[in-house]
């Protein structure tokens, strides 16, 4: 799986820069989140408040850091390293090594309301921008269009480890047959049947990532890491599906320990 690509997407949650790896990227299109800075930065914080669904403290903080943003490499950091969240629990983007952090950059991609598309060692800054979002200007939809597709490769699979509401800027304008999506479920203790539970599907999406990028393996199924194993019953070519009896992510979460 030589181009294969893999997807995530960004967390609401981040931390500030740390005296930690440097980026060595540029956000591909980052010309564009400059228009949508611009644009953030003009809104009131009302305005802000509402259309983030968010508390006007929260709302001033948003402003904050949109009036703080910058392009200057010396104050980002690290996509990968920036994102807080269940996802980037499961991928521990600080255990890669040098050789492991290179592969990712040329396959790992991450989706954002903001930048469109990074790679994981891209510099960005902490921001707000959900890809649901609808601006008085419009939706983020129509502002990306296949903008963030176009960044891809025009051939090779495609591993959809992304929400829904982010991924649908990639598989709106690519070949369907390019894309895998796996799903992962728990059995349920009470009823013994597999299920979805929303805080280990996104641990193990992580971790889904992170075997790709360490192990490089061509055969998607083989996935056995903190306990899942690949169920075919449960999925399809095109949706593999992935059933844990006893997750084993635990540590991996905060919300879990």
């Amino acid at each position: 799986m030589v181009s294969v690509i893999i997807l995530m997407h960004s967390s609401k949650t981040m931390r500030p820069p740390t005296t930690g790896h440097r980026p060595t990227g540029t956000p591909v299109l980052l010309d564009k989140a400059r228009e949508l800075v611009d644009e953030l930065r003009a809104l009131p914080r009302a305005q802000l408040a509402k259309i983030m669904s968010v508390s006007p403290d929260l709302a001033d903080k948003t402003r904050q850091q949109y009036a703080e943003w910058s392009t200057e490499p010396d104050v980002q950091a690290p996509a990968a390293e920036s994102f807080v969240g269940d996802i980037y629990s499961g991928l521990q983007v600080d255990t890669f090594t040098a050789a492991q952090r290179r592969w990712a950059d040329a396959h790992l991609r991450i989706l954002s309301g903001l930048y469109g598309i990074l790679r994981p060692f891209d510099g960005i800054l902490p921001y707000r921008l959900e890809m649901g979002y609808k601006l008085p200007t419009g939706n983020l939809y129509q502002f990306w269009g296949k903008a963030i597709a176009e960044q891809l490769p025009a051939s090779g699979p495609i591993v959809n480890l992304a929400a829904a509401e982010y991924s649908r800027t990639v598989t709106k304008h690519v070949d369907p047959a390019r894309i895998v999506t796996p799903k992962f479920l728990t059995v349920d203790e009470k009823s013994g049947q597999p299920k979805f539970v929303t805080v280990h599907a996104k641990i193990a999406r992580g971790a889904f990532a992170r075997w790709l990028v360490t192990t490089k393996a061509k055969e998607l199924t083989a996935f056995t890491e903190i306990g899942y194993r690949h169920a075919p019953a449960h999925g399809t070519e095109r949706e593999p599906a992935f059933v844990c009896a006893e997750f084993g992510g635990k540590g991996l979460s905060i919300r879990l320990t």
